[in-house]
């Protein structure tokens, strides 16, 4: 006698259906980052470590320009972070130059909207990160459907076969 496919069956289906949703939904969302970087019109500066002049969109020249802010912005505060300005900033307040603390402070401000430059450039490349990982599950999830139901045999096949056996 054999045993019911069934719910072999129902998982390959499941298991295709799901993956077709994911390799979908990692495609549309590598296509969406992919199409807001580049209607941003950024260009990898001529002193990147890499990719230079080309046009950021795709994770490697975001990564590239992310860099290379951050190169600018140590070489616009002389090297010091956004916390250890705030340290001079208040050295040269309670010290009253007020004139340093100012010139501080707008070093400060640049290195702070590089930072939130750099903090959505790196998102841009955790986005195509994670579709990347969703469009492999979704593969997988597809392949694993398939010999699913290619080992599933269906139910008049089993029904034949008990009857020949009888």
């Amino acid at each position: 006698m054999s045993k019911s496919s069934g719910p072999v069956r129902i998982v390959g289906i499941i298991s295709i259906i799901f993956g077709v949703v994911a390799l979908v939904g990692g495609i549309v969302t590598w296509a969406t980052v992919t199409s807001q970087l580049s209607a941003e019109n950024i260009t990898v500066p001529k002193d990147a470590a890499m990719l230079a002049g080309a046009k950021v969109q795709d994770p490697f020249t975001a990564y590239a320009q992310a860099e290379t802010i951050n190169k600018h912005a140590m070489a616009a505060s002389g090297g010091k972070t956004f916390a250890e300005l705030g340290a001079m900033i208040t050295e040269a307040r309670n010290a009253g130059d007020t004139a340093k603390a100012d010139e501080l402070q707008a070093t400060r401000t640049t290195v702070m909207n590089a930072s939130f430059l750099r903090a959505s450039l790196f998102t841009s490349v955790l986005a195509y990160g994670v579709s990347l990982l969703v469009i492999g599950l979704g593969l997988m999830f597809g392949l694993v459907g398939w010999a699913l139901l290619s080992l599933a045999k269906p139910a008049e096949d089993a029904t034949l076969a008990a009857d020949a056996t009888a």
